[in-house]
């Protein structure tokens, strides 16, 4: 019985022996740190899979790991489809006005080269330059439609804020102008029959109200402030000047400067100051502009009204679509 009790305990009893030789090995080898099995092979995912792990000579936190730019989470939620469509459509909306901008930059800034008012460097004569309001218009609405392209394009609420701010301000501007203007309007008539007077006196003296008072004549079919003998006023078109202009008008005033050819005849008008008002008439403009922009302001008025409303209702619009974009950004910015 004792001979088969020691045959059936014997293979535990070496387990056990070989158990304990192994530990004592174990006490006696150098304390180093010892790695996983999966430590061996693929060392980022054992630091993955022990959250708790240290460098080596570290006591305190534990180890922190950089993450890569192409996996980081964003700052807020993205934006959902009906956001998404506000956002390019104030894109689009502004660049529209943008690319208009540009336009009217393109505008003044060619006339003040082709007038060369900049070549000649008269920077005393920029300030009463017509085209110098061309240059000023287009550089601040394509200023401003950039700031909600890329405002819109790149969700930056601080560009977004900047474009309300300034639509906000011209829309209030614009209500007080056009407030200003039909309350002061026969003020600004009888300013308008002054200026326009200046013009026919200075006429060959300033080039820049010499273009301003062809273009008038010329766009309303005018001659003069009152009438065509208002031309009488000024030095060279005056019948005792010695001149070869003496009682003439500018060409602006012709019926038909071309006179059926390609080029302007510059004197087509000279002489007709001296002739009967029946034989002048099929020659020259008799009516002055004064009068005939009265009469057309009051043919227009209705167009001139609308062309202002679709003005206003276009930047009311621009700025609701701004307003929405940005109502949007902050509500996705909230729920992350």
């Amino acid at each position: 019985m004792r001979q088969k009790l020691v045959t059936f305990f014997r293979p535990l009893l070496r387990g056990l022996h070989f158990q304990r030789r192994e530990m004592g090995k174990d006490e006696t080898s150098a304390l180093l740190p010892k790695r996983n099995r999966v430590d061996i092979f693929c060392p980022s995912n054992a630091q993955s899979l022990s959250p708790n792990s240290t460098r080596e000579g570290e006591t305190g936190s534990p180890r922190k790991q950089a993450i890569p730019w192409h996996v980081r989470k964003p700052s807020y939620r993205s934006l959902n489809s009906l956001s998404s469509c506000v956002k390019y459509l104030n894109f689009f909306w502004n660049m529209v006005f943008f690319m208009a901008g540009l336009f009217i930059l393109a505008i003044g800034i060619w006339g003040l080269f082709h007038k060369e008012s900049l070549a000649s460097e008269r920077i005393t004569y920029l300030g009463s330059d017509p085209m110098l309001f061309f240059v000023l218009a287009g550089l601040v609405a394509s200023t401003m439609s950039l700031l909600g392209c890329m405002g819109a394009l790149f969700e930056n609420t601080r560009l977004l804020k900047l474009l309300n701010g300034g639509i906000i301000i011209f829309v209030i501007m614009e209500v007080l102008g056009a407030i200003i203007l039909f309350s002061l309007r026969h003020q600004i008539k009888a300013s308008l029959r002054d200026s326009l007077m200046v013009a026919v006196l200075r006429y060959q003296d300033d080039a820049d109200l010499q273009f301003i008072m062809n273009e008038i004549q010329s766009g309303l079919q005018c001659c003069g402030v009152e009438s065509y003998q208002d031309w009488m006023t000024n030095l060279y078109f005056n019948c005792s000047s010695p001149g070869v202009q003496a009682c003439g008008v500018p060409s602006s005033c012709c019926l038909d400067p071309l006179e059926n050819g390609t080029i302007l005849n510059s004197q087509c008008g000279f002489g007709t100051l001296g002739l009967e008002e029946v034989v002048a008439q099929s020659i020259i403009y008799l009516g002055g502009c004064v009068p005939q922009l009265s009469r057309w302001l009051d043919n227009h008025a209705g167009a001139i009204s609308s062309y202002f409303v679709f003005l206003i209702v276009t930047e009311v619009g621009s700025l609701l679509l701004a307003s929405k974009l940005l109502a949007d950004i902050a509500f996705a910015r909230t729920l992350y």
